[in-house]
């Protein structure tokens, strides 16, 4: 019994936001495959996503697409239309995408940047997340549903990430609200917390960036004990245990996968002064 703990062969997953030119959710898509699960796929990115899908059926495993936009109610209904067509049962959901606007205060934040934050890191997975649990009650066997937070959304940055952390602490709460109300039909709701982690946009925006890149990845690696910074496949452990038998009574968790970063005291440092 311990063996088969975490697998998911027999499951379907939808993952939004897991295209191959993206991170977390590729790796995540992939990861949940290894482990025997059938896959349905999403990305704004159409590449990307037929990549996945080619990468998905190259393990073995079903894998059907779809070019979607979360932010947008009627693309998300189609979507979850698309898993019904192709696969007739969802059992487990992973939130994936973000929106990230150009960094300034707050107080120069314009309105149409607010809303597009919230409409994609927020809304969008709630639209998802609604679809998803409209079936997994329906089908009356419980389910998965596990969002991409962010360190974030529990602990304040600042450097102009005032509404990317404000989306991702709802949600935080999302979580915690939605696995309070359906544990007792049997779907958990959980939340991983990255904190930096190497994407190709993450890489390509700022660290490839010759004028602040070595900086800002040193200033970064003050704030993660272990001393580096995150990869994608770093949360395929975290989340096919959150999808999985193994976590069977866990809900309404919100995991830190972070290298430690949470666990440090803002006025803390694991670098030793030097005499």
């Amino acid at each position: 019994m311990a063996a088969n703990l975490f697998d998911l062969s027999g499951k379907n997953a939808v993952v939004t936001g897991s295209g191959a030119n993206g991170g977390i959710g590729h790796a995540i898509a992939l990861g949940l495959a290894r482990h025997g699960a059938d896959l349905f796929l999403s990305d704004i990115d159409e590449a990307g996503a037929i990549a996945t899908t080619q990468e998905v059926r190259q393990l073995g495993r079903r894998a059907e697409m779809a070019v979607c936009d979360i932010s947008i109610l009627e693309q998300v209904e189609a979507l979850f239309r698309a898993v019904d067509q192709h696969f007739g049962r969802i059992d487990i959901l992973v939130n994936v995408p973000y929106a990230f606007p150009s960094r300034v205060h707050p107080d120069e934040l314009t309105l149409e940047a607010w809303h597009k934050t919230l409409a994609v890191s927020l809304t969008g997975y709630f639209l998802c997340a609604q679809q998803a649990l409209r079936r997994m009650l329906a089908q009356g066997h419980g389910g998965s549903i596990v969002n991409i937070g962010s360190i974030a959304g529990v602990s304040a940055l600042g450097r102009g990430n005032f509404p990317y952390s404000v989306a991702k602490g709802g949600v935080s709460q999302m979580t915690r609200e939605l696995a309070v109300e359906y544990a007792g039909q049997g779907i958990r709701v959980n939340a991983i917390l990255p904190a930096q982690v190497l994407t190709p946009t993450f890489k390509q925006g700022l660290l490839d960036n010759p004028q602040f890149g070595e900086k800002l990845q040193q200033r970064l690696l003050t704030g993660i004990p272990i001393n580096r910074l995150l990869e994608p496949e770093d949360f395929v452990g975290p989340a096919v245990f959150l999808c999985s038998a193994a976590a069977a009574v866990v809900t309404g968790v919100l995991l830190p996968v972070d290298g430690g970063n949470l666990a440090l005291n803002a006025g803390g440092s694991h670098i030793w002064p030097v005499d």
